[in-house]
């Protein structure tokens, strides 16, 4: 078989298969044609999800009816005026987008310069164009695909159903809108209005913020916090959410490098490194960050689809980032995110009249500094009722220290959470999510003053372990004796512990050491020995903090508020659920439609 050269039509047609997967890579290309072009006002419409018709328009400078033949020709780009692949300033710079869709679909393109009082037209079908015509248009570009793969029917069986295509073009839109928001973007869905983002006229972090608000929604923008930090030739700014707002994935978290939407393993890898400490395995926090650097200090041109980047520096951009979010989540570390939904607890059930009178106590007027007792409505206690009513409380001890954000504790219900009052309104506190939060914090204090305290076993615990789960407990003994957990070598198959974390009191030696050994099984190198510290010291303070089911003293009760006051991210356990909820008089008063 001897060798030639490919037609231009199937050149084309094999770049399409690297830049055009599906409609959302089409909508993504025009786009981002688009904002190169200067628009400020965007309008996308699709038919069945892309797969029949994708229309874009936009208000952009337009192009000249020379300009226009050229823009469907492989290679023809306006986006490299010194040829310089490492000073990339645009989002386009290969010029492949619209040959490759014209090779497999139908595409008209009308544009028109401001100067001009005359609009052009081109058609290109399966790669053939047609002459410049003249056009009635304003000013800008509008392109019309049609027929997606038509030219190339084997790639129609690998695309989805019109809902999830459509979705997967809501999202790819959605994230260019986030880094625009100086751009107004719509989209019609089967000639339905989807959504509109109007232009925003406010500084940068304003604007930035109520766009956020449209695309993700209040609760993020409510429960947001601010990053901000620099370092050399690099900047991070935007937002993260507090982290008892978190989803199971990560679909929520969007990157922008010099504006550009990316996936970078190493960035998420580092947003997941910075919320290991407060947020449970498999959970993931919400952001939207943008990373500003010089052109020539990233790679964009390492994926066909431009969806990947690489870093000349990555350790300044993974230690920057780590650095501004963790200062981020200390600043707002005692706050929880703000997601009551009082809809919840003013909804009631109707009581099925065979079924045993429900509990309907008259109502109870509170002073201010009156606390609840349900058991002086009653004559008698039966035990099956002490549970379901259970509400502990004492009175009040005289408190010689200020009284902080959280109040003063007024109860202990179910012996498990602690009911305080403050001047706003109600707290409620999970005893054991608070506590294991301080303990946690006040363990990485000690690792960090290398001050660990032991306490000594009067007799030593012997744990049995499987091979594994003891080579990976003694290969770590030095770094658990930094935190006070003292384990040797003991026969074939166990570890002798000889003292654990004075901070921890009374502990399940057994429990506590094969938890470490599962835990351990999760590290990788990835995985540097701070962050596997702070994982150890997670585990410990799950194991020594407060249990539910204990009864707590008012004076253990206020003691355990005023740790909190003072503890770095007590809004949230070790494991990213909140500590407390404050339900504020206002939104009681609401429940009662006053």
């Amino acid at each position: 078989m001897t060798i030639r050269i490919l037609p231009s039509n199937l050149i084309n047609q094999i770049a399409a298969g690297e830049v055009v997967e599906r409609p959302a890579s089409v909508v993504k290309e025009l786009v981002e044609n688009a904002l190169d072009a200067g628009a400020k006002t965007v309008e996308v419409s699709l038919n069945e999800g892309g797969k029949t018709f994708i229309a874009v328009s936009d208000d952009g400078k337009g192009m000249s009816k020379d300009e226009l033949s050229l823009a469907v020709e492989r290679h023809a780009t306006s986006k490299l005026p010194d040829d310089n692949l490492f000073n990339i300033c645009f989002f386009g710079f290969r010029g492949e987008a619209l040959p490759s869709i014209a090779s497999v679909a139908r595409m008209n393109i009308t544009t028109r310069q401001k100067e001009y009082d005359c609009a052009w037209k081109i058609t290109v079908e399966g790669g053939k164009k047609s002459e410049v015509v003249p056009a009635a248009y304003n000013q800008g570009t509008r392109i019309e695909v049609r027929d997606l793969f038509y030219a190339a029917p084997a790639r129609l069986k690998f695309l989805k159903s019109a809902a999830t295509e459509t979705a997967n073009c809501v999202d790819v839109l959605q994230r260019i809108a986030l880094a625009n928001p100086e751009v107004s973007f719509a989209l019609y869905v089967d000639g339905k209005k989807k959504f509109y983002y109007p232009a925003e006229g406010k500084d940068l972090f304003e604007a930035r913020l109520e766009r956020l608000g449209m695309v993700m929604g209040r609760e993020f923008r409510d429960n947001a916090i601010l990053i901000e930090a620099e370092r050399e030739n690099l900047k991070i700014s935007g937002y993260v959410s507090l982290p008892t707002l978190n989803k199971a994935n990560s679909l929520s978290q969007f990157l922008f490098v010099n504006n550009r939407p990316v996936r970078d393993k190493l960035l998420l890898g580092a947003i997941r490194g910075a919320y290991q400490d407060v947020l449970a395995h498999g959970r993931y926090p919400m952001c939207v960050l943008f990373f500003d650097l010089p052109p020539e200090d990233v790679d964009v041109n390492v994926h066909p689809a431009k969806a990947e980047v690489r870093f000349y520096d990555n350790n300044l951009v993974r230690g920057l980032l780590v650095s501004a979010i963790r200062n981020a989540l200390a600043r707002s570390s005692n706050k929880t995110a703000d997601t009551l939904d009082l809809s919840k607890f003013a909804s009631f059930e109707k009581v099925d009249c065979l079924a045993e009178p429900a509990f309907n106590p008259s109502p109870i007027k509170l002073g201010k500094y009156q606390s609840i007792n349900f058991s002086t409505q009653r004559q008698t206690v039966l035990p099956d009722l002490e549970y379901k009513f259970s509400l502990k409380t004492e009175p009040e001890p005289a408190m010689s220290e200020d009284v902080g954000p959280l109040g003063l504790a007024k109860a202990q219900f179910c012996d498990t959470y602690i009911i305080a009052q403050n001047e706003d309104g109600i707290v409620i506190v999970d005893q054991h999510a608070a506590h294991e939060r301080i303990v946690m914090e006040k363990l990485k204090a000690s690792l960090t003053e290398n001050k660990p305290q032991s306490q000594m076993l009067l007799i030593p615990e012997i744990v049995e372990l499987v091979a594994g789960e003891k080579n990976r407990i003694l290969e770590a003994a030095q770094e658990l004796a930094k935190l006070g957990l003292e384990v040797e070598d003991f026969g074939v198959t166990a570890v002798i512990v000889r003292a654990t974390p004075a901070l921890l009191g009374e502990v399940n030696a057994q429990e506590l050491v094969k938890d470490l050994a599962e835990q351990m099984a999760e590290w990788n190198n990835g995985f540097e020995l701070q962050d596997k510290l702070h994982s150890v010291c997670a585990t410990m303070a799950c194991h020594g903090s407060v249990r539910a089911g204990r009864r707590l003293s008012i004076e253990e009760m206020n003691r355990l508020l005023r740790d909190m006051e003072k503890t770095p991210h007590s809004g949230q356990c070790n494991h990213g659920r909140p500590t407390y909820v404050e339900l504020k008089i206002k939104d009681i008063a609401r429940l009662f439609d006053r």
